[in-house]
């Protein structure tokens, strides 16, 4: 019985990896559960089954040695938020952003003109897009976030991270969130930034 439940529990994080949107996740999770089937076979003495596993294990080992090594190009670009590219970016990720920023929905349902009183920049990778940080430019360098969006295949925090590094020359000093996203907050707080009275800060 026990054994049997061992294979169940292969079974299902197998499954389960397949559900992420995390490109390193869905390796490390899909190798995990292989390992736990491959040894479920074994013990059955499925060595087709055994085999299958371990080849699952040799081919998600290899790619994620590719993804964990292959140095990622980032570049910044300050968006217009009545440009077409910045309004199919939001309605090309519409529900994806409005999972994380549910309080979105009326930032992305008003007309690209009405934005023009935010600043907004598109994180792009190799050219293609990574993620969008929207919000609103004070005159002592703090920076009102009204989203701060990366896109599933870049959620390994490195866009973040060039994002933040990059936003001091843009004249940009302290970040803050005053957002009700709690699905928002783990990548906050990931990022180093400190909850003070209502809002999340981050001091560059």
């Amino acid at each position: 019985m026990l054994i049997e439940l061992v294979g169940y529990l292969g079974s299902v994080l197998v499954v389960v990896s397949m559900l992420m949107s995390s490109v390193v996740k869905l390796r490390v999770i899909n190798t995990v559960g292989s390992c736990i089937s491959g040894t479920y076979a074994l013990v059955i003495h499925s060595y087709p089954l055994a085999l299958m596993n371990l080849c699952l294990i040799v081919i998600n080992l290899y790619n994620l040695a590719k993804l964990l090594k292959s140095e990622q190009h980032y570049d910044l670009i300050d968006a217009k938020t009545d440009d077409a590219y910045f309004t199919y970016f939001l309605s090309h990720y519409q529900q994806d952003i409005l999972n994380f920023f549910p309080e979105a929905g009326s930032i992305l349902t008003k007309p690209a003109a009405s934005l023009n009183t935010r600043t907004a920049f598109i994180v792009c990778c190799d050219a293609a897009p990574a993620g969008i940080l929207l919000g609103i430019m004070q005159e002592n360098g703090t920076f009102s976030v009204t989203l701060d969006y990366t896109t599933p295949m870049y959620r390994d925090c490195s866009a973040g991270k060039f994002l933040y590094a990059r936003l001091p020359e843009k004249g940009i000093r302290t970040l803050t969130y005053t957002g009700n996203s709690d699905k928002h907050v783990p990548y906050l707080q990931k990022m180093g930034f400190q909850k003070e009275n209502n809002a999340y800060v981050k001091h560059l």
